[in-house]
């Protein structure tokens, strides 16, 4: 057991002060006094530090990403110490424009050893291309038979994309929503949306003239479309904004003009970040997602944007929690939610990482790296 005594307890609203209890991977107590239950307990001392629910990341490239400059521009995998250290304890992986190298396969792979090393990892099938590269031979399939598989990538409005129809896209969706139902997943088709004229077009006039619930389509990098995330959620669809150093800047004018419950934010973390030339035939610099940039943007909001922390928590908590059918289990801190904790200082820097119950960074020290990190 651990237990958290004197914090200021957000779930993400605040709470107070409070004590919290944790046995094994859930927790079950929170009150204003807690007794310690067995000398064994771990008790660790909230005061002065803010007690939120551990982040939630839905864009990693966990395999790493690229390959569009050459072989040696692929980016490498994550490690468990980055995604501890940016106090993400719940994610999903993906595959980038390299669904050639990179596989389904390998994807699944991925996510089983994160979920071995101690947080929780969820992976979407595909990757940038249509038709769909799959684990074991259809969408549909993957997302009914294997447990980690909660949707499927692709990419639309890019110049490396397969430019699928409105038709193709109609099929595939109508697959994943099937899958989805049989499963009990959220089933999720994810859009990378590139920087294309086109934008989210096709997918507006999808959830215009059918009955296809708007719920399944989750556009991201709208951050280089801000008209069409205004719009999108307008319609009562998410939108999600890539995690970049501007997003401080535009994000609270955003809320202006949004359902801010409809918006989330992701970090595009070991994913390449190609510069191109003005015709997009050359790059002419690359660089690679950082998945500190998650709460990185959260905390900028909230220390140089006086925006309120039970606000900015909920873009990478409760938010993402309910879009991917996971809340109140993840996202929030209430008895019964899984014990996925992050524990912020006085100047809201991460102190402390609990996942899935076990202690996995303590006073900004990393206290469990994946397998062959040492």
């Amino acid at each position: 057991m651990i237990l958290i005594k004197n914090a200021q307890v957000y779930s993400p609203a605040p709470l107070g002060q409070k004590d919290v209890l944790v046995s094994f991977d859930r927790i079950l107590q929170i009150a204003d006094h807690i007794d310690t239950p067995y000398t064994d307990t771990l008790v660790l001392d909230g005061t002065n530090k803010y007690l939120v629910p551990g982040f939630i990341d839905q864009h990693v490239h966990i395999c790493g990403g690229g390959g569009e400059g050459g072989f040696h521009t692929r980016t490498p995998e994550i490690q468990l110490s980055q995604i501890v250290r940016a106090g993400v304890t719940t994610l999903v992986g993906l595959l980038g424009t390299d669904g050639y190298t990179k596989t389904p396969r390998m994807l699944l792979a991925k996510t089983k050893e994160l979920n071995n090393e101690g947080i929780t990892a969820f992976c979407l099938t595909g990757s940038y291309a249509y038709p769909s590269d799959t684990v074991i031979g259809t969408v549909y399939d993957d997302i009914v038979y294997i447990s980690e598989i909660i949707g499927c990538k692709l990419a639309i409005s890019d110049h490396r994309c397969s430019h699928p129809s409105k038709e193709e896209i109609i099929r595939l969706v109508s697959d994943i929503r099937m899958a989805s139902l049989i499963a009990g997943k959220v089933g999720e088709l994810h859009l990378h949306v590139g920087a294309g004229k086109e934008c989210i077009s096709q997918i507006i006039d999808i959830v215009r003239t059918t009955d296809i619930p708007i719920s399944h389509f989750r556009p991201t990098h709208l951050g280089r479309h801000l008209e069409a995330a205004i719009e999108f959620t307008r319609l009562g669809g998410y939108a999600d904004i890539t995690a970049k150093e501007n997003v401080p800047n535009f994000f609270p004018d955003l809320l202006k003009e949004t359902n801010a419950d409809l918006l989330t934010i992701s970090s595009d973390s070991n994913g390449s970040m190609p510069k191109w030339d003005k015709n997009h035939e050359r790059i002419v610099g690359m660089g690679v997602g950082d998945i500190g940039n998650l709460y990185r943007v959260v905390r900028e909001m909230v220390m140089n944007k006086c925006m309120p922390l039970e606000k900015a928590l909920t873009f990478i908590t409760s938010n993402v929690a309910t879009a991917l059918s996971l809340y109140p289990r993840k996202g929030s801190v209430q008895i019964g939610s899984d014990a996925d904790i992050v524990l912020l200082d006085e100047d809201y820097l991460i102190d402390s990482v609990i996942a899935k119950g076990r202690l996995m960074m303590s006073e900004k020290t990393i206290l469990v790296e994946g397998t062959f990190e040492a």
